[in-house]
Formats: C-alpha cells, structure tokens, sequence
C-alpha cells in the first residue's frame, strides 16, 4: 500500500513541497494549493468523530469557492478504525456524506513509517507550538495560504 507521500525531510518550511496520492491513485503535488488555506485531517470511516464528515462537507460547500480546500487522509493507525482499501472508503465518504472535498490514498501517521507530509506537520519544524504525534483521527492542521502550519485542532473539536 502506498504510504501516499513521497520521502521529504522535517526541513522543509511548507506543505507545498510535499507529494500526496489521491483516493484514485493519482500522484499529485501538493503545491497545486498554493494560495489556498487547506484543512488537512485525518479520517476514519469507523470513528466515533466520523460524522465530522458533515462538518467537513458543509465547510467545504461554503468556503471552497472562497479559496479552502479541504484534505483528507484516510488513517487506520488510530483503534484500527479505518480497516476499508481505497474504494469502500470512497464510496462510504461520497454516499454516506455526499463528500466532495479531496480524498486521498490511506497513510500511516505514526511511527517510523509515518507518511512524510505527517512527519513535517507534527514536526517542531512546521510549527513549534504545534510539535507533536496526532492523537487520535480527524486531527485538523489549518495551512495558511503560504503553505506554513497555522494552527493545529484535536479530533473533538469540530
């Protein structure tokens, strides 16, 4: 399975330097959001915060338009809550929550093999009073329009 980011090192000061692989297998460059914020979270089909899937369609519905692009990684590191491949979990977040925003392949977020753009985001690095391991899924990281690190929100708030 693809880790769904290409090898990238904690010195990088932007998200934008970083590759990611969407749900559909498509590798892409994260710099194609350069001057949008983005809304990167972690999700899990099987989580007791999925329904943020709600919260996170309608701020897309309303703010893509303006510039936000919301980026979902799929993560089973967190009670083994997202255990689907690619497809199941596509088809969950689009029938279920009619999601629209951009999906991307499943990733590791903890550990040594912890897909690069994670390591960089919870990395002193992208933002020292940010630093630290996700603690659960649908943590939110808030990029600003520069690509920087901005703010940083545990899975509870929605």
């Amino acid at each position: 399975m693809s880790q769904g980011q290409e090898a990238g090192s904690d010195k990088k000061s932007s998200v934008y330097q970083f590759k990611a692989t969407t749900i559909d297998g498509q590798k892409i460059d994260l710099a194609k959001y350069k001057g949008k914020v983005l809304l990167i979270v972690n999700v899990a089909s099987e989580c007791g915060y999925t329904d943020q899937y709600k919260a996170l369609q309608a701020l897309h519905a309303k703010y893509a338009m303006q510039g936000l692009a919301i980026l979902a990684f799929p993560c089973n590191d967190f009670g083994g809550q997202e255990p689907g491949d690619e497809a199941k979990i596509k088809a969950f977040a689009q029938k279920t929550y009619g999601a629209e925003f951009d999906l991307f392949s499943k990733v590791k977020i903890l550990g040594k093999d912890a897909a690069p753009l994670y390591q960089f985001l919870t990395s002193k690095n992208a933002n020292a009073k940010n630093a630290g391991e996700v603690k659960w899924n649908f943590e939110k990281f808030v990029i600003g329009r520069d690509g920087t690190l901005v703010a940083r929100f545990a899975a509870d708030v929605e």
